[in-house]
């Protein structure tokens, strides 16, 4: 039996989460029902509204979703100690990186936090327990809820080794949306109708990326560096070295900032997130929850021709090795996708002198297409972000006086 005091309304959306994309001092939603359920009755049958207008409190949950039965009696430990630990951890990191802008503010730690709370955020919907559940032939609620105690932190890895931005709307009238599926996965050559629920394109695939919300006007977009380095490779193929739990490290200084979507750059997110949502999406505006009527760009393969959700290519370092030094004279390597000595491919010398061509190559196209747009930044002590800058500016002035 429960206690007087066992929480039973669990959000899978944290209230604190859902809190960032409301207006300053406005407490309710535009709370939209993608599946509206379709009652049947003598007389014929009728779908029950779909739009609503709810506070953060009446959205994004389920009774008792997390709650584990022993027997007659059920606890909300989950929902209590494993989630209250992380969404107390995971909101100031969130906080942080919804104004990032620049390292100075951010300690290293809060790096991991982020995808900590990431992972687990893209496992506690009902679509990620529904995931666990199939992918494991468990039909045991209490064992589902295990396994994702579990395995929440497998993309930890590849996401650390991903190129990070956080990309702004405040110049936009359309700001971002939120839905049931908050980390989202969008691979421009996988339709969505091709994965059907619970299932989604594989994180593992170079063309993956992964967008996460962070505020009504943040967005943290997150590449794979083999798409950096190549955006026309197969998006299907997998990554070089793709691994859950391995130990990795990321270089927060690499981190981009500070680039103002267009309108329609927002509305191709918003129109993305609202796809790969299970049922429910939310908004501050009730316009905003339906992108595809102002998009100009609705065909999913052609949602990033013009390469905007990729980083400043300037500004991304071309490095190949990470070595860290230990306090007991011993050392720790990696290349750049995580390989070890003693790896075949540890530093493949034919896939980085590849690399480094279709690198430079990608970098003049992709400043073709972002002319004129506005750019990210890096650390200025790193030296090359107004340098980087230059370079970009310089050869696009070629390309102009070659023509």
């Amino acid at each position: 039996m429960a206690t007087a005091s066992q929480s039973h309304a669990h959000h899978y959306v944290p209230r604190w989460y859902q809190n960032r994309f409301l207006y300053p001092g406005t407490f309710d939603y535009y709370y939209l029902d993608l599946k509206p359920e379709t009652i049947v009755h003598q007389r014929g049958k009728y779908t029950k509204r779909s739009l609503f207008r709810r506070g953060p409190g009446k959205c994004f949950y389920e009774d008792d979703l997390y709650a584990l039965k022993f027997g007659k009696d059920t606890t909300d430990v989950i929902e209590k100690a494993f989630f209250g630990e992380i969404d107390r951890r995971g909101a100031p990191a969130v906080e942080l990186f919804g104004e990032y802008g620049g390292f100075d503010k951010v300690h290293p730690t809060n790096f991991s936090i982020l995808t900590r709370y990431m992972g687990a955020q893209r496992f506690r919907t009902p679509r990620g327990l529904d995931y666990l559940k199939r992918r494991t032939n468990q039909d045991d609620k209490n064992a589902i809820l295990a396994m994702m105690q579990r395995f929440f932190q497998m993309y930890s890895t590849m996401w650390s080794e991903g190129i990070w931005e956080f990309v702004r709307a405040r110049q936009s009238r359309t700001k971002f949306i939120i839905s049931d599926n908050p980390v989202t996965f969008f691979n421009r050559g996988t339709f969505p109708h091709l994965y059907v629920y619970p299932e989604d394109v594989p994180l593992q695939h170079i063309g993956t990326r992964t967008l996460f919300p962070v505020s009504i006007d943040a967005c943290l977009v997150v590449t794979h560096l083999q798409l950096v380095r190549n955006p026309h490779v197969n998006p299907h193929a997998t990554r070089s070295n793709p691994r859950f739990f391995a130990p990795t490290m990321k270089y927060a200084l690499d981190t981009q900032f500070g680039r103002e979507l267009t309108e329609q750059e927002v509305l191709r997110i918003n129109f993305i997130v609202k796809k790969r949502a299970a049922r429910y999406i939310a908004a501050a505006e009730q316009e905003w929850l339906f992108p595809e009527r102002y998009v100009t760009e609705r065909k999913w393969s052609h949602l990033d021709d013009d390469w905007f959700l990729l980083p400043h290519l300037y500004k991304v370092a071309f490095h190949s090795q990470t070595t860290v030094g230990r306090r007991d004279g011993s050392v720790w390597t990696m290349d750049e996708y995580g390989r070890n000595p003693g790896d075949p491919d540890f530093k493949n010398p034919e896939q980085h002198h590849k690399e480094f061509i279709t690198f430079h190559q990608s970098k003049r196209e992709w400043a073709k297409k972002r002319r004129g747009q506005s750019v990210a930044h890096v650390e200025k002590f790193r030296g090359n972000d107004e340098v980087a800058d230059k370079i970009m500016q310089d050869e696009l002035d070629g390309v102009q006086g070659d023509s």
